[in-house]
């Protein structure tokens, strides 16, 4: 039975952040669940970056607590996952989902080829970051004759964060969905964060999700009218 848009509008309504856990444990393979549910998340050229990084060790969560700024809730829930982008994902990426996706249909040789121009070109920043330096300079002249889109060779964390973001939505909404709660947050020391998970420096820490039960019963907060959000066709 598809799911409706009256059930999607629920859960999008109704799913809140806690700072608040209960000390709980959760249900064996719940987070390889919702994590599945967040690697089906759109990516740009479908590469895939986001990386998810599972801590439920309680003197790694004490660890990690340090490294954002001291804020209680990730020690409290039973688990926290730190949402990353990684820097390199066009070299590391490229033709692993290239394959897949040719094998599965997805795309033709005509398309995989055009992607394998693409992505170079908007990913690579060369030897000696010359690649960034030409990339990052010729875009603003040539918006004066042409539109020109970002360019992830040098909005590289710009966009990864993009395309995590998406990610970590897709896993609080299904988290929501289980009756679990979430915090996305972004008071933490990147630097630090990798330090204590061992991460690679090419890794990109975008958010970092505490989740579990929370630890009150009816959490509350207010949204400000679509009318002040919604432009049609164009501004003023």
């Amino acid at each position: 039975m598809p799911i409706t848009l009256d059930d999607f509008e629920q859960l999008a309504k109704t799913r809140r952040t806690t700072r608040h856990f209960k000390p709980d444990p959760l249900p064996n393979g719940i987070v390889e669940r919702l994590l599945d549910c967040a690697r089906w998340a759109p990516s740009g050229y479908n590469l895939q970056p986001t990386h998810f990084t599972v801590v439920d060790d309680p003197a790694l969560k004490q660890r990690l607590v340090a490294a954002c700024m001291n804020q209680k809730q990730v020690a409290e829930a039973p688990t926290v996952v730190v949402f990353s982008g990684d820097r390199d994902v066009a070299r590391n990426n490229m033709d692993v989902f290239l394959k897949s996706d040719r094998e599965a249909g997805a795309i033709d040789e005509k398309y995989e080829q055009l992607l394998r121009k693409v992505i170079p070109l908007a990913f690579n920043r060369g030897p000696l970051g010359i690649g960034y330096l030409w990339k990052s300079t010729l875009p603003p002249l040539a918006r004066f004759a042409i539109p020109v889109p970002s360019i992830p060779a040098v909005a590289r964390d710009y966009w990864l964060a993009k395309q995590v973001a998406l990610s970590a939505m897709n896993f609080m909404l299904a988290a929501a969905a289980a009756g679990l709660a979430t915090v996305p947050m972004e008071g933490f020391d990147e630097s630090r964060v990798r330090r204590v998970l061992k991460m690679p420096r090419s890794q990109h820490v975008v958010v970092v999700v505490p989740v579990g039960y929370a630890a009150i019963g009816t959490l509350k907060k207010t949204r400000l009218p679509l009318e002040r959000m919604l432009h049609r066709n164009a501004w003023g």
